[in-house]
């Protein structure tokens, strides 16, 4: 099992998934990330969207790459750090002995 999937997998099994997903998507829109994308989405939808032959694959395939690059390098930052204490608590635990009572 690789080291992402055994922090991906902890993650939900402790619910710390859901608390890392609610801080990305609060840090995104505190930055303005999700106007600056929605406002991304419709400029291409109106620019390509005009004859209904555009689907939602499409823009989604088109919008991902640059929506990435926008993302703040704070939003970045905080986020590695909320996970790299997530793996400093599994770490913990698995050096603590454990009680055989």
């Amino acid at each position: 099992m690789s080291i992402s999937s055994a922090v991906d997998q902890y993650t939900v099994l402790t619910g710390d998934r859901s608390k890392i997903k609610d801080l990305l998507c609060s840090r995104l829109t505190e930055c303005g990330w999700r106007d600056e994308v929605r406002l991304m989405c419709r400029n291409i939808l109106i620019e390509k969207g005009t004859n209904n032959s555009f689907t939602v694959e499409q823009l989604i395939a088109e919008v991902t790459p640059k929506a990435r690059t926008l993302v703040p390098d704070a939003v970045k930052k905080e986020l590695l750090m909320k996970i790299r204490t997530i793996l400093t608590e599994i770490e913990e635990e698995a050096d603590e002995p454990e009680d055989e009572s």
